[in-house]
């Protein structure tokens, strides 16, 4: 989290060191990064650098958490657009979020180097108890009538199993060099086996 002398500066300059960090996070992974480069960028010195943020690693997830609350709102959207379907809401969400040419840098470095903690910065609303407040969010809209639920416990095992197909996804997308097209491709057959089940039984 940066520090609050962050928070006090200027909106021009903020944005300017904000840039300036998306550029070098856009341009190698966080590990290759450099505080030199961000600095540089932004004009500013590099002891000024430790008077917004601990380390590259704070102002990294500083980026990558605001890239989440974005996502969140687009999926929260999504889920009101589809009257609660989470499938719906899902493959719409990875078609938005794949062809989204903006970030695709940041996307591409991030995913090829996924750790723990950037996967469950990156997909908060998916995390149940880690981050309660954005997953109520997310809960509170999904229409629970379409699942095949007992209760709220396995709704949040459903989450975790589709924030890994979703990760996964997005992964495979710049790991294999996959088209727009193949990526969504492969995802929606992968929610569609998910929706329907993989279990056959002639029981009734």
């Amino acid at each position: 989290m940066p520090k609050q002398t962050f928070f006090n500066l200027p909106h021009e300059k903020k944005q300017t060191l904000i840039r300036s960090a998306e550029a070098e996070f856009s341009r190698v992974p966080l590990y290759q990064a450099s505080i030199s480069n961000i600095v540089k960028e932004a004009g500013i010195p590099r002891g000024s650098f430790y008077q917004y943020f601990q380390d590259k690693e704070d102002a990294f997830f500083f980026l990558l958490d605001d890239l989440s609350r974005k996502r969140q709102e687009v999926f929260t959207n999504l889920l009101k657009k589809y009257d609660g379907d989470l499938f719906a809401a899902l493959e719409e969400f990875f078609q938005i979020v794949i062809t989204e040419v903006e970030n695709l840098d940041f996307m591409r470095n991030t995913f090829l180097n996924m750790t723990y903690r950037i996967e469950d910065s990156f997909l908060k609303m998916f995390s149940g108890r880690q981050n309660e407040e954005q997953f109520r969010e997310v809960s509170s809209l999904i229409d629970k009538r379409k699942l095949n639920l007992a209760n709220d416990e396995e709704l949040h095992h459903v989450m975790k199993i589709l924030k890994s197909v979703v990760v996964h996804n997005f992964a495979a997308k710049f790991a294999r060099n996959l088209t727009d097209e193949e990526a969504i491709n492969n995802f929606t057959v992968e929610m569609k086996l998910l929706k329907k089940g993989l279990y056959y039984t002639t029981e009734m």
